[in-house]
């Protein structure tokens, strides 16, 4: 008797588990996106939000400013070995943006952004023959309305 109920608890636990796997991508589909953020005001007028920089990853990874309005991004990297920098480049965005974010550290761009649209932000870093960081998905997006 005592098999047979650790059988059907094993063949319950199988099929909740089957069913949350076909029903987690629906829920996520549905879900906003915890990696995107519409940067918000201080009392002062700048927008600011802190962007936490990993082994291969930025979060938030979309972060949405207005333009004309200045802004604070403060990187902070919660890795202990490996640097990383910051770069957004594209020419359309009228910004030539390249920090250094040591190991640990935290590191604050100030700009101001003047055209509306979406501008990669990156990490280049690269170890040789290996994949860069940008590569591996350190990458996000600074979208300007």
């Amino acid at each position: 008797m005592v098999i047979q109920q650790q059988g059907v608890w094993k063949y319950w636990f199988a099929g909740m588990s089957l069913a949350m796997g076909l029903l987690m991508p629906v829920f996520i589909l549905f879900a906003d996106s915890p990696l995107s953020v519409e940067v918000p005001f201080d009392s002062d007028g700048v927008q600011r939000a802190v962007v936490e920089t990993d082994s291969y990853t930025f979060t938030p990874t979309h972060l949405i400013v207005k333009a004309g309005k200045p802004v604070e991004l403060t990187f902070k990297s919660i890795t202990w070995v490996v640097p990383h920098n910051v770069i957004i480049d594209d020419p359309r965005s009228k910004l030539n943006i390249r920090e250094e974010v040591p190991a640990g550290e935290s590191v604050t761009i100030k700009f101001t952004p003047t055209v509306p649209g979406s501008f990669a932000i990156y990490c280049d870093k690269k170890l040789p023959f290996f994949k860069s960081h940008r590569e591996k998905g350190q990458e996000g997006v600074l979208e300007m309305r």
